[in-house]
């Protein structure tokens, strides 16, 4: 019960006022990875998981009046860029660039670039302190609840947000002089965000017949195997991002649909995945109804707390008919490969009591109880219809994955992708309706 009400509750009634407050997102092309960031302009990193103070920046960074002054003192204009779930809100709604995932927090402030770090709260690393004083970069801290050794605290409240978003650019700009040796790397990807539920439901019907049931049909019919979501952190146990990429690619090779969030779907966004052109790296019946549609074989669905939009993606499935009475039956999968954050546990056991089954991928947290775990991989279902499994080979994990829609599949009776006929005139005449 707890879990339901952190995903019905929470986690969605979070995501629904962020879009009543900043709007509903919709496909945007913007760029991602360290190459967003521009050696002849003030650059301002927005980091951490509070939306509310970054979408102030954003308008601070187009102020005349900001502008005239980061010239005045050399630069060419103010470059804004997003790391970890922030960089996934203002990317979707304003566009702006992702520099990188949480582990790339550090590796921004190594370019020798960024004039200013903004923080708040989660996946923010402590020594970003320790790193920020051996460059020129200031970093600030804005919330109450999460502070760090040597940063600057410019505590946000609502009252005068907009102020203290203009006195962070104000100080970015003062520091622009004060830069030395900047490395940049040259590494930069296109990519494709903001497919929030009422977006997909747009996209598959057009404005007056918008609905789920060409996703139906065609996980029905075979094309699309069913519909995979890999989300959560990265984590520096493993190889950076690669457990992520490794699972997608293998998932869409397999013609399963992939939505994506948080930091998973930065990596993703690095290596191309998120682009239309990645249809070309789909299984033939997922890059069809991607070239017909014009998407992505994978869609970048937001941040963290925007798994809820999964959630209502799914029920939309189930309500649309075809595909089960339950969230349970239907062909669809949750995992974090990479997870890291305890964060990731409160979100998959909300996906699990809702009825869609999750893998994690590095280490389970309750390994170390045989009663537990036998639990958690097993018991649950008996309750929920879904359950949890644990593993950390990628490969290993795509084909559990796959192994499961298969199943779901089977049990609806549409495990065999059904034969295209093409209609002579005799066929239609005996054709009745029903």
């Amino acid at each position: 019960r707890t879990s339901l009400a952190d995903g019905w509750g929470g986690s969605m009634i979070a995501t629904e006022l962020q879009d009543i407050l900043f709007g509903t997102p919709v496909p945007i092309r913007a760029k991602v990875n360290l190459g967003v960031l521009k050696a002849d302009e003030v650059n301002i990193i927005i980091h951490g998981h509070e939306p509310l103070l970054p979408e102030l920046i954003v308008a601070a960074a187009k102020d005349e009046e900001l502008i005239d002054q980061a010239r005045a003192v050399g630069a060419k204009g103010i470059n804004l860029a997003g790391i970890c779930c922030t960089a996934n809100e203002i990317l979707m709604r304003k566009g702006v660039p992702v520099a990188g995932s949480v582990l790339q927090q550090e590796l921004a402030i190594a370019t020798g670039a960024v004039e200013a770090m903004v923080v708040d709260i989660q996946c923010v690393m402590q020594g970003l302190g320790v790193v920020s004083r051996c460059y020129h970069t200031d970093l600030f801290t804005t919330s109450s609840r999460a502070g760090i050794p040597g940063a600057t605290n410019l505590e946000f409240h609502h009252e005068n947000g907009l102020e203290t978003a203009r006195e962070i650019v104000r100080r970015a700009i003062a520091n622009f002089p004060k830069r030395r040796v900047v490395e940049i790397p040259a590494d930069e990807m296109d990519l494709v965000a903001g497919f929030s539920h009422e977006t997909i439901n747009y996209m598959l019907g057009g404005r007056f017949r918008s609905s789920y049931w060409a996703l139906n049909d065609n996980i029905i019919n075979g094309r699309i195997r069913g519909v995979a979501a890999v989300v959560g952190c990265s984590n520096p146990r493993v190889r950076f991002g690669d457990l992520h990429t490794t699972v997608v690619r293998e998932l869409i090779a397999n013609n399963v649909l992939v939505l994506v969030t948080g930091c998973a779907a930065i990596n993703c966004a690095k290596e191309g995945l998120l682009t239309p052109e990645a249809a070309d790296m789909a299984g033939s019946g997922l890059k069809e109804v991607c070239e017909a549609v014009g998407m992505p074989p994978v869609l970048h669905c937001g941040s963290c707390v925007d798994n809820s939009r999964l959630l209502v993606a799914a029920t939309a499935v189930v309500k649309e008919g075809g595909l089960g009475e339950d969230l349970s039956e239907v062909p669809v999968c949750g995992c974090a490969p990479e997870w890291m954050s305890e964060k990731a546990i409160a979100i998959g056991q909300y996906f699990v009591t809702s009825g869609v089954t999750v893998g994690f991928g590095v280490a389970f947290p309750t390994t170390g109880s045989a009663v537990l775990s036998d639990y958690v991989f097993g018991g649950i279902k008996e309750q929920v219809g879904a359950n949890w499994f644990y593993e950390p080979d990628p490969m290993a994990m795509a084909q559990e994955i796959i192994s499961h829609i298969d199943s779901k599949r089977k049990a609806l009776g549409i495990e065999s992708a059904k034969e295209r006929v093409l209609y002579d005139m005799e066929m239609r005449r005996k054709l009745e309706i029903v």
